[in-house]
């Protein structure tokens, strides 16, 4: 497997790979245009996504045009760049003292201790930009300005993941309009001890918002991650071990009805709210309306009212008491597609 800051360089053939580091110098150098050795129009234009998604650092083009010549072997790309060059070298510097600080905070930290202090900096300190400026879609706009779309925080936790040690790499997903997707949609995969897990820090961040800090997309296997995520549009690391998802790992998955509920009337006694993965088979609508029965029974013998949102596609449910009793309520909850483009 080959080095994350290259990855999506090693699935290119020859010739992609010097239209690659081309592209990958005339950015890094700040030229006005550069030669690029002539390819199709959509290899060009993924070739300069790919070194964007290896490259993070490179936060300050996300488009370009270019120009050919009929006989010529080479095309001329012009990148837009976000912002004038003397500014560029000034964010270049900041971003590096913010990187460098923040993981100043995680150098001591094993590597599930690294993975989860970058997760949860994200989703404690980057709000989804529903605007979708352009700079959300660059380490810029999580790191610097606090704001960004589901592109800006995985190139977040990859810059944040390739300084600390820990391989990571970008995944793409398509859009899917016949399912209501409207964009594609970015995660990373990471590499924990000698095995790969799908991290998805723009679905917790989106989840985390109800109050309570959010693990649903933490090491994911393959099976799990692709219930609720469109196939991937270029190749990643098989991700087969599902026995570190946070919420197994974190003894909080549990399997019978009398588990939950012995931890429901613990919940409801300690005045606090309950979180935890359901593990015991498919989380059909009948498991589900016998859990809220539990939740509802629990709630209702100390005077207080459940109510219960359930992210089903990951099977984790989440359940707050309130003083008082009222009608049972549920909600199934949604998160961000993101958008990469």
């Amino acid at each position: 497997m080959s080095k994350s800051n290259d990855y999506y360089y090693s699935l290119l053939n020859k010739e992609q790979q010097k239209a690659y580091f081309m592209i990958k110098e005339g950015l890094l150098c700040l030229k006005d245009s550069f030669p690029v050795l002539r390819l199709s129009q959509k290899e060009i234009s993924d070739i300069y996504f790919m070194v964007r998604l290896d490259n993070p650092e490179i936060f300050w083009s996300v488009t370009f045009s270019y120009k050919f010549y009929e006989n010529s072997t080479m095309v001329e790309m012009t990148p837009k760049y976000l912002f004038h060059k003397n500014k560029i070298l000034e964010h270049k510097q900041a971003m590096e003292s913010r990187i460098k600080k923040l993981t100043a905070q995680a150098q001591k930290l094993d590597e599930k201790g690294k993975e989860l202090f970058i997760h949860d900096f994200i989703c404690s300190n980057v709000r989804y930009d529903k605007l979708k400026k352009e700079y959300s879609h660059e380490i810029i706009g999580a790191l610097g300005n606090g704001v960004a779309v589901c592109e800006g925080m995985a190139k977040a936790v990859k810059i944040l993941c390739d300084r600390l040690g820990i391989w990571c790499i970008i995944a793409l997903s398509d859009a899917n309009p016949e399912k209501g997707i409207k964009y594609r949609h970015a995660w990373n995969v990471v590499k924990i001890g000698e095995k790969y897990y799908h991290l998805d820090a723009t679905f917790d961040n989106t989840l985390s918002k109800t109050g309570i800090l959010r693990h649903d997309y933490v090491n994911l296997a393959d099976k799990q991650i692709f219930r609720d995520h469109e196939p991937v549009i270029w190749k990643i690391p098989e991700c087969t071990d599902n026995d570190h998802f946070y919420y197994k790992e974190n003894k909080i998955s549990w399997t019978t009805i009398d588990e939950v509920r012995n931890r429901t009337k613990q919940a409801v006694r300690k005045g606090k709210n309950l979180l935890f993965h359901w593990r015991g088979g498919y989380l059909t609508k009948e498991i589900f309306k016998e859990l809220v029965e539990v939740f509802t029974s629990e709630a209702n013998a100390k005077n207080k009212t459940a109510f219960c949102s359930v992210n089903w596609a990951q099977a984790v449910i989440y359940v707050t008491f309130t003083d008082g009793i009222a009608d049972e309520k549920y909600q199934i909850e949604e998160v961000n597609e993101g958008e990469a483009y």
